[in-house]
């Protein structure tokens, strides 16, 4: 087994640390590893600790390594937040061949032109995603490759985020004795698994609910559009539970994963469970119908919140409705609620691979499927061959400049 078969993501998010071990065999992807640990050092999507979350990413690796028995070394990491921005770019080049046809060459030059941006600086480029190519005019062409013309232009968006974010994100990784291979912006990974090609066309809103965030994105015209996060999830349900139940914490997300309901009405009364009183040793018996009147009032919320903001952002009332993936949304009732309060269709999105059956692991799977796709269109693929993990610190070092400037050139260079 090859390295150059094998793709590995990262998805850090505020609950848990997943790696997921691909294996590309003629074009299929067969999930063959599943790491998965408690997130520490997290809060929120951004990094509070850095050793705490490097010993996080460090165990769920460890675990995908013993399933599979091999040594991950190179990782593609996957990237959101409220830092990340979406702004529109134009390139245009004259094509450089004798003979007029257009190449790889035009097509790096072209994505280059596009990157030429005034930028803050505290911002830095993640990736350049090519929206349509125009040759000599013609407007709508995916791929230019092989098409004749004197002049090319690409109309793309620019995905931007906070340096402090990406180099802290890379900084975490890297302490944890693996290479960054590539920055992903999970929306659209996210979108490439959980989206039809339709879906994508006639407008739809893809939201991720985490633990800590809820992520937006909307895709038009078959392009990511708009992203947007806002600072709720999961995590604020588990503490209305620990209030609401007068327990731990802990003890709150343990019954939420158990017991949790979030529609009053799919509850079941006869369903019932004991729960230690915090500040005493006192157990209190519960019904899974108390639990979902304190769930139900809060997940509404969190509903009224991504209709607000998907209002807010312009895209309202678009024909695909909306599409929910992330760990939230596994808890039953969640759907009808979700139906009820964004008034449109509702559907979420399962990845479709064994073991990874769940709507936590969407972002993960589509990491691999998104890079699988652009690897199969190049014929070298971009899963290099990596050094052995005992690399020395000095030769390390020596390759943090290649690694910032392989991550700020990734999507320019394989989308």
């Amino acid at each position: 087994m090859s390295n150059n078969d094998i793709i590995v993501s990262l998805d850090i998010g505020t609950s848990k640390v997943r790696a997921i071990i691909g294996e590309v065999v003629n074009g299929t992807i067969n999930i063959i590893g599943v790491g998965s640990a408690e997130s520490e050092g997290i809060r929120k999507g951004a990094i509070v600790d850095i050793d705490q979350t490097v010993h996080s990413i460090r165990s769920a690796v460890d675990h995908a390594e013993r399933m599979v028995g091999v040594q991950i070394s190179e990782v593609y990491v996957g990237i959101s937040g409220n830092h990340i921005a979406l702004q529109s770019s134009h390139g245009v080049v004259a094509v450089s061949n004798e003979d007029r046809e257009i190449g790889e060459e035009d097509i790096d030059r072209v994505i280059q032109a596009a990157r030429v941006i005034a930028l803050p600086p505290e911002r830095e480029i993640i990736g350049v995603v090519p929206k349509q190519y125009l040759v000599d005019g013609q407007e709508g062409i995916n791929d230019p490759r092989g098409m004749i013309g004197v002049r090319l232009e690409v109309e793309a968006t620019i995905i931007t985020g906070a340096k402090t974010g990406i180099h802290n994100l890379i900084r975490v990784v890297e302490k944890s004795e693996l290479k960054v291979a590539g920055l992903i912006l999970m929306s659209l990974a996210s979108g490439q698994l959980a989206l039809s090609k339709d879906e994508k066309a006639v407008g739809t809103v893809l939201v991720d609910v985490g633990a800590g965030a809820a992520t937006i994105a909307v895709f038009e015209q078959g392009n990511l559009i708009a992203t947007s996060t806002i600072q709720i999830g999961g995590e604020y349900i588990s503490n209305d539970i620990s209030i609401g139940l007068r327990t731990q914490l802990e003890i709150a997300e343990k019954i939420k994963l158990k017991y949790g309901c979030a529609s009053v009405e799919d509850s079941a009364p006869d369903q019932m469970f004991k729960v230690t009183r915090m500040g005493s040793n006192v157990e209190k018996e519960f019904s899974q119908v108390d639990l979902a009147n304190i769930i139900e009032p809060r997940v509404e919320e969190i509903f009224q919140m991504i209709r607000a903001e998907v209002h807010r952002l312009g895209y309202g009332d678009l024909a695909g409705g909306y599409v929910l993936t992330g760990g939230t949304v596994c808890m039953p009732g969640v759907l009808s609620i979700a139906q009820a309060e964004l008034a449109t269709s509702v559907r979420i999105a399962v990845p479709d691979f064994i073991g990874v059956r769940d709507p936590s692991y969407t972002s993960g799977v589509g990491i691999i499927q998104f890079v699988s796709k652009y690897m199969k269109n190049r014929n070298s693929g971009f899963t290099k061959k990596v050094a052995p993990k005992a690399a020395t610190k000095k030769s390390s070092e020596s390759t943090k400049p290649g690694l910032m400037e392989r991550v700020k050139s990734f999507f320019s260079e394989f989308i």
